[in-house]
């Protein structure tokens, strides 16, 4: 045999076996390759190398053969072979270079690829091959110039163009990379891939319905596109946290993830759980469809599923950064905070660069009240993703818990100015420049805050609104839209108690977050250890920090069963007060820092009753009657309140008859106050400081010569702001002194210096003015139109001074004038006050109880006869001398 003859074939005509050249041989084997006949042509390209070892098409044909087979070593191999062969080949190069990009081997690929383009510049296939490693690298602005320098010598290549649009996401760039996808599109409309990114990109843009109908056109293309369908899911639901990540399809992985599309979907949460499970029906162990779904759920609060999704998707994918973020995001709605944590953190240390995973951490560290640590964990995602609105809003939340009132305002005015839509971010930052007494646009921001809360908007949380509106009917919307939002009705049935049972005591139970040195507690702590315990069985619900001292020890004496339920979820809490058949739950936080508003949504009791906390609706069906009295809720404005109004006769709110005022009074210098002079005071939180309040506090200064203005320091920010305040309206900075915070005992002593407390508006002083009235000094009110701006007139009628409210401002500024000219007139006042403290109803800690008591009595008979919530009122009934107890007794309010 000639040595140039390689192996047998059939003649056509003869049908005997012939013996061919290498060329013919070589040809042969090419031409089945190219018909798919794989094993055959295989078989001849090693026939040809075993008699010429370095013939270099067949070991390039064989090495691409090998790659078709999934043999990528012996590709690999077998193609370095034919590029050492021959190192000025640009396809030799270019092959090799294809299977180390198969191997993923990026680095050594460029550098074939790199090599291959130094020989044959023109071929415009090489530009895009490199542009697909560049991307693979993470150099998208260097990708995207090759797939620029492709389309240069042929703009009419589908699969650059494709690629092109894949980079201009990778840089952001999503409108170019929408035009990209369309021009690929018009060349090849077929092309799902393509639909698939588009569909991301517009997602990127928020223009999701766009965006949803490319997703749609490619399953029309496709219908078992398992991540067409998991896309289009990520925009149909409704995302409040940006934890869904739509997976892509490129050239290089069929299932990338890219975090952050498609923020803010549709609200279809059921239809885009429709069509994740779709998606997994196609592809079951498709990961990130698993994650998306259990976010789905999440949203739609069923949160026990979602973390079985998640699971199934860390089963699959143990090291999925994404999922384990998911899952503690579920977690921490559940209220399982230290477990959220663990899975936050276990995402960050698989991706540690993960911004939304920092901002997850940062929301746990709140909801634990590790406000230093979660601010470090926003600051993280911040400058991991610099326009990351969410983490702004968080960090400025954070803040504000710190008091850090003026960085949080700056936090949130970004905010607005990159997503003026987020929810709740336009009151939290009014609210916020509120506290810092920055009062510039502050008309115009809540004259938009109103607006947008009568349109049903997410523009303000209740508790921020109640010092922008004093409107109870804008109040009650708003806690409606708080409560549609954040805490809705659970929409199962839940068993609300027999009516009928064995024991004789109601179990009265009390939640709140506030069970320590709290200004609820000081109010309500003579009340709670004065309750009848023949009639009820109380049991305290907390929490709140477990912070020991004075109050918290009286506290838990106090009641019979003292509960620690801060690691528990509200479905736990809920079901622990169901199987203790709590009687009547009583919320004493409404929505105020802390509050758990997600367990009484949960129908734990068959009685539930908003108290003290929160003096406003609540807007939530769950809550049966709130506790006030006709002061604070006028008759005729029942139907701005969801719940059925239970009237006390004196006043809504308790005081502890045993409040210590310390024995010794500082000094005038002491505390900075001139010698001499008139005092003005107020020493409510800075946030209730209104304009126009202001202005008539400046004119006050003006016609009382040598008077100032004594004010509580609550923040860094409001001093300097107040004082320039003063300053523009021609009083001396110097003439308003601003008071420390100091323990509570010292803090009523210093109240003996100042000579009349100022009330505010739209909020009024609450705990603040009974301190004032406990500690002897007369308290000036003007009577508001909402509940808060009411309370002070309502400790002033139970202490029996009704001529210190006012009804206007104008007559407030009046009586503030004379009172501070006319030594005899507040003399006057202050003996009365005197004499009235220890006889009147506001501090008879025992009245207040049985009135109180009466009242649960009343509540709770309504339901044992199976009769419905209604408004009544508890009708005073006094002890006789003897010291009988007699039950008040109450009456309906037709």
């Amino acid at each position: 045999m000639h040595a140039d003859d390689v192996g047998p074939r059939s003649d056509p005509a003869s049908g005997n076996p012939v013996r061919l050249t290498l060329t013919e041989a070589y040809r042969h084997a090419v031409a089945l390759h190219h018909s798919g006949e794989l094993a055959q042509a295989g078989s001849l390209y090693v026939a040809i190398l075993s008699a010429s070892p370095d013939h270099l098409g067949a070991l390039q044909a064989l090495g691409m053969l090998e790659a078709q087979r999934g043999n990528l070593q012996q590709a690999e191999r077998l193609l370095g072979r034919a590029r050492e062969l021959d190192p000025q080949s640009a396809e030799a190069s270019a092959s090799h270079a294809n299977v180390l990009r198969m191997q993923r081997r990026f680095e050594q690929a460029l550098a074939g690829y790199d090599a291959s383009l130094a020989i044959r510049p023109d071929v415009v296939e090489l530009h895009n091959e490199r542009g697909v490693v560049l991307r693979e690298l993470g150099r998208a602005d260097e990708a995207l110039a090759s797939f620029e320098r492709a389309l240069t010598v042929n703009p009419r290549l589908v699969e650059t163009l494709y690629n092109r649009g894949l980079a201009l996401q990778d840089l952001g760039r999503h409108a170019d990379a929408v035009a990209s996808y369309d021009s690929a599109l018009a060349l090849r409309p077929d092309l799902a891939e393509a639909l698939n990114n588009r569909g991301r990109a517009l997602a990127d843009l928020q223009r999701y319905e766009e965006a949803i109908a490319s997703w749609e056109r490619a399953l029309a293309i496709r219908p078992g596109f398992a991540e067409a369908l998991n896309n289009r899911a990520a925009a149909l639901k409704y995302v409040r946290r940006q934890d869904v990540q739509p997976a892509c399809e490129s050239d290089a992985a069929p299932a990338l993830v890219s975090r952050g599309a498609a923020q803010h979907g549709l609200d279809h949460l059921e239809e885009a759980l429709a069509s994740y499970d779709d998606a997994l029906r196609l592809r079951p162990e498709f990961a990130e469809a698993l994650s998306n779904r259990g976010a789905a759920l999440k949203d739609l609060r069923r949160y026990e599923e979602a973390l079985a999704s998640y699971d199934r998707a860390l089963a699959i994918r143990p090291d999925f950064a994404a999922a384990w973020n998911n899952r503690g995001a579920a977690l921490l709605e559940l209220t399982r905070y230290r477990e959220a944590l663990a899975n936050c953190e276990r995402a960050l240390a698989i991706e540690p660069d993960f911004a939304e995973a920092w901002n997850n951490r940062g929301a746990i560290c709140a909801a634990l009240s590790l406000y230093p640590e979660a601010v470090a964990s926003y600051d993280r995602a911040i400058a991991l993703k610099p326009d990351f609105a969410e983490a702004f809003q968080n960090r400025g939340s954070a803040l504000c818990c710190l008091g850090r009132y003026e960085e949080a305002s700056r936090d949130l005015a970004r905010v607005l100015e990159s997503n003026p839509d987020l929810p709740f971010a336009k009151g939290m930052l009014v609210h916020a420049r509120m506290h810092c007494c920055a009062w510039d646009s502050l008309e115009e921001r809540s004259r938009e805050i109103v607006d947008d809360v009568r349109l049903g908007r997410r523009a303000a949380e209740p508790f921020a609104f109640l010092g922008i509106s004093d409107s109870p009917e804008d109040q009650l919307a708003c806690a409606k839209v708080w409560v549609r939002e954040r805490c809705p009705p659970a929409t199962g049935r839940y068993h609300l108690g027999t009516t009928e049972r064995s024991r004789k005591r109601i179990r009265l139970a009390y939640l709140s977050s506030d069970f320590h040195d709290h200004a609820t507690a000081y109010l309500m702590a003579g009340l709670l250890e004065r309750h009848d315990r023949r009639q009820f069985e109380t049991i305290a619900v907390s929490f709140g920090p477990d912070a020991p001292g004075p109050m918290r020890a009286r506290l838990r004496e106090a009641f019979e069963s003292f509960i620690d339920v801060r690691q528990q979820s509200d479905p736990e809490v809920a079901s622990l007060l169901r199987e203790m058949e709590v009687d009547i739950a009583v919320d004493l936080k409404g929505f105020t820092h802390g509050a758990r508003t997600g367990v009484l949504a949960l129908r734990p009791a068959p009685v539930q009753v908003s108290f003290l906390g929160y003096p406003g609706t609540m807007g939530a069906e769950y809550i049966d009657y709130v506790i006030a009295d006709e002061v604070v809720i006028p008759p005729e404005e029942h139907a701005t309140f969801a719940e059925r109004v239970v009237y006390l006769p004196d006043t809504y709110q308790p005081n502890d008859s045993r409040r210590r005022i310390a024995d010794h009074s500082p000094t005038r210098a002491e505390v900075g106050l001139p010698e001499e002079g008139f005092v003005f005071c107020s020493f409510n939180s800075s946030y209730k400081i209104a304009p126009a309040v202001f202005d008539l506090w400046m004119r006050l200064l003006e016609r009382v010569e040598g008077s100032v203005l004594w004010l509580l320091q609550s923040n860094a920010a409001a001093p300097p702001n107040l004082r320039r305040e003063a300053a523009r309206r021609g009083i001396a900075p110097d003439r308003l002194v601003f008071a420390p915070k100091v323990p509570l005992a010292d803090h009523l002593a210093r109240h003996r210096l100042a000579d009349l407390f100022l009330d505010t508006l739209p909020c009024n002083a609450h705990t603040t003015a009974s301190d004032a009235i406990w500690a002897g000094l007369p308290v000036l009110t003007c009577l508001g139109t909402t509940f808060a701006g009411r309370v002070a007139a309502s400790l002033l009628l139970a202490v029996g001074l009704p001529e210190m409210i006012a009804r206007t401002l104008d007559e407030y500024e009046s009586m503030a004038l004379r009172m501070a000219t006319d030594a005899e007139v507040l003399d006057g006042l202050r003996q009365r006050l005197a004499r009235n403290r220890d006889t009147f109803p506001l501090f008879d800690t025992d009245r207040f109880r049985r009135h109180l008591e009466a009242a649960y009595l009343e509540m709770w008979e309504r339901h044992r006869r199976g009769v419905s919530p209604a408004s009544f009122r508890v009708v005073p009934n006094f002890p006789e001398r003897s010291g009988a107890c007699l039950r008040p007794s109450p009456r309906p309010i037709p």
